[in-house]
Order: structure tokens, then C-alpha cells, then sequence
């Protein structure tokens, strides 16, 4: 028995709607493939749940309050053994490709089945990633799209000629820390060193305001 319960994917459900999250928890409850082990209404509730108990997957509203699901990935993203992400949000916007911009496994839309948000988390807990139709090549396009904050905001203080060390003490980071965002910096943008970066940096800009 314990060891059935052990194998369950461990799930956590973020979502401002209390009906909406009552319904959620309810047939995950039902599911024998889940564990669902915290809920919650808050972006700032449900990182508390999350860095207590560990879990697999979880399911957040895109809108959630206070700080929204782009940016609450992006915290998770910075943070050790996080939890896979399924959005769950309206597909009449482009919620799914900014949900995968921002780093999310999955992309759940409120109007499907039941039946598929849940086989959708358990594709993101074996590994897979699960969005609908979404044209990728605008997301090609602007690789700095695909930037953590912290990435971004390392990316902007390069452009300015910062050395490692500067920028270990202006964002108050270790130099090890900041090798390791510049590292992850350079393998998203495609390039092998800081001045390739900072030529990238404002080209991309350029691009911008000419178009």
C-alpha cells in the first residue's frame, strides 16, 4: 500500500477561483495516478507549499495573483527540484505561447475535458512536454524571450561592460553564481562569449525599434 501511494504523482494546484479550485482538487482527489499534496489561491501561497513539499507537477492559473504565471515560472525556473509546470488558462489569447516562452511543460486550456488536464499532467510528469497548436518560430525569433528575469537583467549589465566581479556585487550574487547565469545566457542565445552576447543584445534592440 505504501508503495502504491509513493508511485502517485505528486501534484499542487494554484488557482484565484475557489470554485475552480475545489472542482480541481476534487478529481485529482478521485485520479489513483495523483497525490495531491497543497493548494492554493496566491502566487506568494503557492511557492511557500512548494518549497515546503516537494512535487512533480503542478497546475497554476495563468492570471494567478498577485504576480501572475510568467513571472511565477520564471521564479521556479531559479529555484532547485521545482515542480513541472501546467498552465491552465483561456486559448483565446496567446496564453500558450507565452506560457511556453516563459518555461512551462504544458498548456491546459479551461475550456478542454476534464479527462485531458489530467492526462496532460501526467505526460508532464513522465517527461513530455503538451501545448496545442503553437507556431515556435516566433519564439526563434527572439530568443531573449526565453531569458529568466535574472538572466535578463545579467544581459542588460554585460551591455554596460560590468565585469564578473561588478556584477557579483551589484545584483549581490556570487561570481560562481553569475559564471552560472552567464553560461545558461550564452546556450540560449546561441552565442560563446560575452561580447557576442552584448553584440546580440543590441542587435536585438535595433531590430526592435525599427519595427
Amino acid at each position: 500500500m505504501v508503495s502504491a501511494t509513493r508511485s502517485r504523482i505528486e501534484i499542487v494546484l494554484a488557482d484565484a477561483n475557489p470554485l475552480v479550485l475545489s472542482a480541481m482538487s476534487e478529481v485529482f482527489d478521485r485520479d489513483p495516478r495523483f497525490s495531491l499534496i497543497a493548494t492554493a489561491s496566491t502566487a506568494e501561497a503557492f511557492l511557500a507549499a512548494v518549497l515546503r513539499i516537494p512535487a512533480q507537477v503542478a497546475v497554476i492559473d495563468w492570471n494567478l495573483p498577485s504576480i501572475g504565471g510568467a513571472r511565477l515560472i520564471e521564479i521556479l525556473r531559479e529555484q532547485e527540484n521545482s515542480p513541472r509546470v501546467v498552465v491552465y488558462g483561456d486559448d483565446h489569447a496567446d496564453h500558450p505561447r507565452r506560457a511556453m516562452a516563459s518555461g512551462a511543460a504544458a498548456f491546459a486550456p479551461r475550456s478542454g475535458a476534464v479527462e485531458a488536464l489530467l492526462d496532460t499532467c501526467a505526460d508532464v510528469a513522465a517527461g513530455k512536454m503538451v501545448f496545442p497548436f503553437v507556431d515556435i518560430r516566433e519564439l526563434q525569433k527572439d530568443p531573449i524571450a526565453t531569458l529568466s528575469k535574472k538572466e535578463r537583467t545579467i544581459l542588460e549589465a554585460l551591455s554596460k561592460g560590468l565585469t564578473n566581479r561588478q556584477l557579483s556585487a551589484e545584483l549581490e550574487i556570487s561570481t560562481n553564481t553569475v559564471k552560472f547565469h552567464l553560461s545558461n545566457l550564452y546556450d540560449k542565445l546561441g552565442v560563446r562569449n560575452r561580447a557576442q552576447a552584448i553584440a546580440f543584445y543590441y542587435s536585438s534592440r535595433t531590430d526592435k525599434i525599427g519595427r
